[in-house]
């Protein structure tokens, strides 16, 4: 088994408690992720992880294979890690594809994909998007009104993120630019096995815990992420964090069409 798809799923969210069982449009959020997972090629397997049982029970009713980890993990990295250990044929790639992403297009990420499958340099990677002056302003508005949902990162010229944050980052001194050089995170993610072995052995990192980002602890022990940028084709990234989030996907799925008929 070379390459495998992970999506933690968890039941005890602090924002959104339920939120892998919570319909959009009358189907449940996690069966909408892995409906998208399961389109993407190149790929051994589709997993969904998990400590909890009404969720192993609504995964395996779609027909998704699941496997247990315990509670103690303290993120989807984490999670991503514990799973793979339970596994008889360890992958040499997992791909953790958070179970809300109910926005992710397919090929967004078949690129993640391809990428870390095409380079062997390439240890972990994530994936972003650049953002228009419209959608920049609308992030920055959401921004002020307190909203804590999204990430942006910046990269050096390689690619490699030097930082990610919750706050709108680069700040702009200009506006005359044709398009912002603000890169919007998408929280998808590649590592080779290794990699993630490495990370679970260390602790959590400073800057990690203040921004509650999981992946500051590779950048803060000086494991490089790639970044790949990637091309929504005029879909919407939205992400799911409070309740609240559901009327806003459904509004978008009604306007865009289903990304997986």
């Amino acid at each position: 088994m070379n390459t495998v798809i992970v999506i933690p799923a968890r039941l005890g969210s602090s924002r959104f408690p339920g939120k892998p069982a919570s319909l959009i449009l009358g189907k449940q959020l996690l069966h909408r992720t892995w409906l998208i997972a399961k389109k993407v090629k190149d790929v051994d397997e589709v997993l969904v992880t998990t400590d909890d049982l009404s969720i192993r029970d609504l995964a395996e009713s779609f027909g998704a294979k699941v496997i247990m980890t315990n509670s103690h993990c303290q993120n989807g990295t984490e999670r991503v890690f514990s799973a793979l250990g339970n596994l008889k044929a360890h992958p040499q790639i997992a791909i953790n594809l958070q179970g809300d992403a109910v926005l992710t297009p397919p090929w967004v990420i078949q690129s993640l994909v391809h990428a870390i499958q095409k380079d062997p340099t390439i240890q972990v990677a994530t994936a972003a998007t650049q953002l228009d002056w419209q959608k920049y302003e609308d992030f920055r508005q959401s921004k002020k009104e307190g909203q804590t949902s999204g990430t942006t990162v910046v990269f050096d010229q390689q690619q490699n993120a030097l930082y990610f944050s919750k706050a709108v980052i680069p700040f702009l001194r200009e506006t005359g630019i044709q398009t912002p050089p603000v890169y919007r995170h998408i929280g998808l993610y590649a590592y080779r096995a290794s990699y993630l072995a490495k990370y679970v052995s260390l602790q959590p990192t400073p800057l990690e815990t203040a921004e509650k980002l999981e992946q500051l602890r590779f950048l803060e022990n000086g494991i490089p992420i790639r970044i790949i940028l990637v091309d929504y084709r005029g879909r919407t990234h939205w992400s799911v964090d409070h309740p609240n989030d559901i009327q806003k996907v459904e509004q978008i799925i009604k306007a865009e069409g289903e990304l997986i008929e």
